[in-house]
């Protein structure tokens, strides 16, 4: 968790410009974080909260996550698998895709 946070939160800005930077940003924060799977349980929820706090914090609608179905969840987990090599490319679709308009 300090790697994660010295290495990753650290380095966020606090106002982004566009929002591609943000859903880049976005889908690294919830990748890693998923990825060291740092607590007992409620990884995915803290994982999500953190998502729509980064998105709410720019003035966005909360992500809507309720958009991944079974047929997208098992590309979700392949995104965060790739998070290992720090690939974040499918990440950022995943997250594009779930993104408010």
């Amino acid at each position: 968790m300090k790697t994660f946070e010295i290495e990753i939160l650290s380095n966020l800005p606090n106002i982004y410009f566009s929002k591609e930077e943000l859903i880049t940003d976005i889908a690294k924060v919830h990748s890693e974080l998923l990825f060291i799977h740092p607590f007992r349980e409620g990884n995915g929820r803290t994982a999500r909260i953190l998502a729509n706090i980064m998105c709410r914090k720019q003035g966005y609608e909360p992500l809507k996550f309720q958009l991944i179905t079974e047929k997208e969840f098992e590309a979700y987990v392949f995104a965060v698998q790739l998070a290992t090599d720090k690939n974040y490319t499918k990440m950022e679709e995943l997250i594009r895709f779930i993104f408010p308009t």
